[in-house]
């Protein structure tokens, strides 16, 4: 059995150089993690992912434009050409409402996410949601989609709203690093997907350290001992929700 980073950031040269990126790409085939998802946060950032991803076995990409874009941020009906999709695209994200900050303009990012929400559903894709201090916005958007299914990326709120984020049949919850040094609530295993959000949020015990997806192992064996479960079968679980979730095909 094999993990699967669900969600990072390992395409963007911000944060890594190309030799880091190969050098972490190794280290997490070495800890037995071996398949990726790079996460699109803007146009051109999506389609970096979508480059790193047709270079690279086992990493896969998503489309998306992050809520703190939508400002600048200007509607088209054809907003992702059927020139730019592959093969190794496997959902819509990150996309959603971050009311965090109030230098986001809310009706601004709804109409954003509304419309990340409709070529969802054309495309018959999963979304990766980010969604921070929000929900109360969310619950009603996303209503209006019946069909969706997706993740809640690094969810960090209450559990009220993670009761309603369950209560979605087709909804993951993303567990990070963040969850081994808070005080969140944990998902039951069948409704969880493990990330890294690398280069950020890094687990303990690696705190301090830029994140890389190598550091799923840790987030596993932290799940392992909160739930009480076997690592093997958390390893088995989480694995298999995000194949199901990404329809990813088995590691070449």
């Amino acid at each position: 059995m094999y993990l699967i980073d669900s969600h990072c950031h390992l395409h963007d040269r911000e944060f890594f150089s190309a030799p880091e990126a190969e050098t972490m790409l190794e280290n997490a085939h070495q800890n037995n993690v071996r398949q990726v998802v790079c996460i699109g946060t803007n146009v051109a950032d999506s389609f970096t992912a979508r480059d790193f991803s047709a270079t690279h076995a086992n990493v896969f990409w998503t489309f998306g434009v992050h809520p703190e874009f939508a400002a600048d941020f200007v509607q088209s009906p054809d907003l992702l050409p059927s020139s730019q999709r592959s093969d190794t695209l496997v959902a819509i994200g990150e996309v959603g409402l971050d009311y965090h900050s109030d230098h986001f303009d809310r009706t601004q990012q709804i109409q954003l996410f509304e419309q990340m929400l409709d070529l969802a559903t054309q495309l018959d894709l999963p979304c990766s949601f980010h969604i921070r201090e929000a929900f109360d916005d969310f619950f009603p958007v996303v209503a209006n989609f019946p069909h969706l299914r997706g993740v809640v990326h690094s969810f960090s709120d209450n559990k009220k709203n993670l009761r309603r984020v369950l209560e979605t049949t087709d909804f993951y919850v993303g567990v990070n690093g963040l969850a081994t040094y808070s005080t969140l609530p944990t998902p039951p295993l069948d409704r969880i997907l493990i990330e890294t959000d690398a280069p950020f949020l890094t687990p303990v015990p690696n705190r301090g350290k830029i994140n890389e997806p190598a550091y799923i192992k840790d987030i596993a064996v932290w799940l392992s001992a909160k739930l009480s479960l076997p690592l093997e079968e958390v390893m088995e679980k989480t694995t298999n929700n995000g194949k199901q979730l990404f329809r990813l095909p088995d590691p070449q």
